[in-house]
């Protein structure tokens, strides 16, 4: 049921834990506020977070005549996890690659998305199985989204998932550099806990564009553990207005794109 997808963007990180499912959940929100039927793959088939950051945990995904029916989120979002399938949030998925591969052929192919505007797929990190099969399985991805942490341990695997992206011929969007600088949740004064701008100067570097910095605020993390998460909140916080401009952006790629 692919055919009925417009845009699909991959999710990407070079290493764990940038940050990467709490910007795909907002990423995905956001499309869905700016009136967008969006669609939210989870593909991190040994780690999934997305129920929990969306306050979906005991989601279901049903059958549906020919298909799987996702879990909906009013009023346009589509979401789609293993982590519905699994008796609890502590218990490990221990497979293979081919059954992996299995798993996300069936996500992509067998569910009834409807028509999507935008499919966000979430990955896990690095180049493996995942995002190969994800690639393999749609077909035509229309774009790579890199995020990464300032410093430069992170940004040594930043190169990696961009020439990955290059060898399978998907456009890369951009980077977004996640936790730059810490936001005091009093003060609201902001420290370089993991320098800053080391994303913005890689994506110099490699000639790709630089999509924004999302600082790291205790609130965004909060939000996502009450599955509430921070872009949808009334609070004018400087994480969600980065989040916000980081789609339009996006946005504004995948139109210029479609015009070509």
């Amino acid at each position: 049921m692919k055919d009925d997808i417009k845009h699909t963007l991959m999710i990407l990180s070079g290493k764990g834990g940038v940050g990467k499912s709490t910007v795909s959940v907002n990423l995905a929100l956001g499309f869905a506020m700016r009136g967008y039927s969006v669609g939210l793959l989870d593909a991190d088939i040994h780690s999934p977070s997305i129920p929990k950051m969306l306050g979906i945990s005991h989601g279901v995904l049903a059958p549906s005549g020919d298909g799987i029916e996702p879990v909906f989120i009013p009023p346009r979002l589509k979401v789609v996890s293993i982590g519905f399938f699994l008796p609890s949030e502590d218990t490990p998925v221990i497979w293979r690659g081919p059954i992996k591969y299995n798993a996300i052929k069936q996500f992509i192919e067998d569910v009834r998305w409807g028509d999507l505007e935008y499919l966000i797929v979430d990955l896990p990190p690095g180049t493996g199985d995942e995002p190969l099969s994800v690639a393999q399985i749609i077909g035509k991805v229309d774009g790579a989204i890199i995020v990464s942490t300032p410093q430069d341990v992170a940004l040594l695997s930043v190169k990696k998932s961009v020439r990955f992206a290059e060898q399978l011929k998907i456009p890369v969007v951009g980077i977004i550099e996640n936790m730059s600088g810490f936001v005091c949740p009093h003060c609201g004064r902001e420290t370089p806990l993991f320098k800053v701008g080391g994303a913005e100067k890689a994506a110099k570097e490699l000639k790709i564009p630089f999509l924004g910095r999302v600082p790291l605020d205790s609130r965004i993390v909060e939000c996502g553990d009450e599955g509430k998460p921070s872009i949808l909140s009334a609070e004018n916080y400087s994480s969600t207005r980065a989040l916000e401009e980081i789609v339009e952006k996006i946005e504004e790629f995948v139109k210029i794109m479609e015009g070509k």
